[in-house]
């Protein structure tokens, strides 16, 4: 009893260690925001003089206010929020069903599409972009919104798929087969037992879908070249001029960019920690 005694007692060295380490993830992770605040706040006056100051010596909101009311950055808000809700919906309903497909069934050639999946997953995006921009371009699609989301579907469904694969298998196949006894259909069964128990897993596929795709530049770069179709990614570049940078207010659209990727990782952590925890058998 001694020996367990001891040996649940934690050194003191350990719970500091462990804070310590946690406060130094913390700082390196959230110092970057904190720099992007700092910025979008400092007068652009002060900008360059405070050098690495960690406080502003004067606070303004006047980027803040240019931002929303003297450029498109509400334009780029909108198409991103339409291009990010786009891809996370059609991604997640298509690949809700190639998950419960790869989870449920034996089929031919059911692990060399696997493979395939997993291969589109390794080519740089540099290396497909050219024949992509001339496919896209043939359909008369470019400076188009349709064409980021159809490209950004296209690329997110591999990932999406096995993520939700393995939340379906998380779903006992009795829980479908005693439903089905009772006399239900395997769509009925899919409907009544599966989908609520796999809410979580739909969840977190949207959430990091719409992160993924609102923060995308490379093809928003290549495809779109009209200011009126342009990307918030993209319209950050507007800031940049020939022979200046207006830090300032590049800050400030960051800063309020950020807002509804928070929303959605607050969406995500919610559902994760339900699917983590949920028991594998219900009812």
């Amino acid at each position: 009893m001694a020996n367990i005694a001891c040996s649940s007692r934690r050194h003191p060295a350990l719970a500091i260690g462990k804070y310590a380490a946690i406060a130094f993830y913390l700082g390196f992770a959230l110092f970057p925001l904190y720099w992007l605040m700092k910025i979008a706040v400092t007068p652009d006056a002060l900008i360059f003089s405070e050098g690495t100051r960690m406080l502003p010596s004067a606070v303004t909101f006047e980027n803040f206010a240019t931002v929303l009311f003297e450029t498109e950055f509400l334009a780029y808000f909108r198409n991103s929020l339409t291009v990010s809700l786009g891809t996370a919906f059609f991604t997640t309903l298509i690949a809700a069903g190639a998950g419960y497909a790869f989870s449920r069934f034996v089929f031919a050639g059911k692990r060399i599409i696997i493979g395939v999946m997993l291969i589109t997953q390794m080519f740089p995006l540099l290396m497909i972009i050219a024949p992509i921009y001339k496919i896209v371009a043939d359909l008369g699609l470019l400076n188009s919104l349709t064409s980021l989301i159809v490209v950004y579907t296209a690329f997110n469904i591999p990932f999406a798929t096995f993520l939700m694969q393995s939340f379906f298998d998380g779903i006992p196949k009795d829980l479908e087969e005693a439903a089905m006894m009772d006399g239900c259909t395997r769509f009925q069964a899919l409907r009544t037992v599966v989908f609520p128990l796999t809410l979580p897993g739909l969840g977190a596929t949207l959430g990091f879908v719409f992160t993924a795709a609102w923060s995308e530049l490379l093809f928003a770069l290549m495809l779109i070249s009209k200011n009126d179709a342009m990307t918030f990614p993209v319209g950050l570049l507007t800031f940049v001029s020939k022979f200046s940078v207006d830090w300032g207010q590049m800050m400030a659209a960051g800063v309020l960019a950020l807002v509804p990727s928070c929303l959605f990782f607050i969406f995500i952590q919610r559902y994760l920690v339900q699917g983590l925890t949920s028991g594998a058998v219900k009812g």
